[in-house]
């Protein structure tokens, strides 16, 4: 079994901790539902922001699903690169699976389908 990458980008429309929390859980529950994960699948989340989002840690969100008292998380901030998608909450899940990367369900949700378009309708 290996380790796979499994990419996931929400956007809000405020910075308040309730759309960021309540944002972030969706995405999160999203991604493991379309790829079959458990929590004890997972073996690390990195988590990035970008430069407008500072009402609270997206990886409180984590901390509300079953069984992820034990997943790593890590929260970052995003290259404020000119131009780029506002408000948005990008997620890395790092999962130990036998899956080919052609199997993987990537997830884009809101305005963050713009950032994989070629990704965001798949399964």
């Amino acid at each position: 079994m290996g380790v796979r990458g499994i990419r996931g980008a929400i956007t809000i429309e405020n910075d308040t901790q309730a759309e960021i929390v309540s944002a972030t859980k969706l995405l999160l529950e999203e991604m493991v539902s379309r790829n079959g994960v458990r929590a004890d699948d997972i073996a690390s989340v990195f988590i990035t922001t970008t430069e407008d989002i500072k009402a609270a840690f997206p990886a409180q969100a984590a901390r509300l699903l079953d069984g992820w008292q034990y997943v790593p998380l890590m929260c970052a901030r995003e290259i404020p690169v000119p131009g780029s998608l506002p408000r948005c909450i990008r997620v890395m899940m790092h999962v130990n699976t036998s899956k080919a990367a052609s199997e993987i369900h990537h997830v884009f949700m809101r305005d963050a389908v713009q950032l994989r378009p070629d990704l965001s309708n798949r399964g």
